[in-house]
């Protein structure tokens, strides 16, 4: 086993009105989540998600086992979500080498022990996100390329929130025990990520922002819909969104985003809406 994984403890939301920006920041924004040569991970208690990034940087990384999990090996207990956001790479899976472009998304099942990441051809380099939960039994690892999930054209340029949504990981798509998981590309001149906002009070939901110019910051807003509260967000940058929290984001300028989420049930559209007329 490896150093530890720093934890996000649950949090309740009458907890929420009391906490200043640092503070919400310190338990619902992850910043550093792509470090060069590193896999750095953080675990969230909120459905005991751990979320995170590999980053080759020229050398294979191995994903080991880490005290936080209890197991021998990562996926001893686990399944895991893969999105590379960054230049194509290689993910090693008890020697089953899979080839990933960027926005490729790879789902590998409890039981495999040995993970290892790496950079491909590409001089940009791989960027690797990794989003896991606990799992019950083992599916087969399944590799989806870009446009190869099912795509849905959702949104209306009138409102700044037209985007093409590629599910990858879902009941109808590739198999998991509770992960569902997928890119949201926004148009250009749109700005929302999702409108209404909503929630899962079932499921607890994490985003990676990426495609984000340097310049740019993303609005994220979060909370009880009577006592929102919003968190600046930059270019690869996560947010853990609990299942009592709303979520929705606008951008200064068009961006791509991870959604990825675990928790009671896998369908996508079980969702309340929390429509902008009925935020405070």
């Amino acid at each position: 086993m490896t150093a530890s994984i720093p934890q996000r403890y649950a949090t309740h939301p009458e907890q929420i009105p009391g906490m200043d920006t640092a503070q919400l920041r310190e338990r619902f924004l992850i910043d550093d989540v792509f470090v060069a040569g590193e896999v750095r991970l953080t675990y969230t208690h909120h459905d005991r998600i751990v979320l995170g990034g590999a980053v080759p940087a020229g050398s294979p990384l191995p994903l080991t086992g880490y005290p936080e999990i209890r197991s021998e090996y990562f996926l001893e207990h686990r399944e895991l979500g893969i999105v590379n956001v960054g230049g194509a790479g290689t993910v090693t899976a008890d020697g089953e080498v899979y080839e990933l472009v960027t926005g490729a998304c790879l789902y590998l099942g409890r039981g495999i022990r040995d993970v290892v990441f790496a950079d491909g051809a590409d001089a940009a380099g791989a960027q690797f996100y990794l989003f896991s939960a606990p799992a019950h039994t083992a599916y087969p690892a399944a590799l989806v390329s870009p446009g190869e999930g099912t795509v849905r054209e959702l949104g209306d340029q009138l409102t700044s929130n037209r985007r093409t949504l590629n599910q990858y990981i879902h009941e109808n798509g590739v198999k998991s025990c509770q992960i569902v998981m997928g890119v949201t590309q926004l148009h250009p001149g749109s700005m929302w990520n999702t409108m209404p906002a909503h929630t899962h009070d079932r499921r607890t939901e994490c985003y990676l922002y990426f495609d984000l110019p340097e310049e740019a910051r993303v609005v994220h807003l979060m909370g009880e819909r009577e006592e929102t509260r919003h968190l600046i967000v930059g270019d690869r940058q996560a947010i853990i969104s609990p299942s009592w929290s709303l979520h929705s984001g606008v951008g200064t300028a068009a961006y791509s985003f991870v959604w990825a989420m675990a928790g009671e049930n896998q369908s996508f559209d079980d969702m309340d809406a929390a429509p902008i007329t009925d935020l405070r």
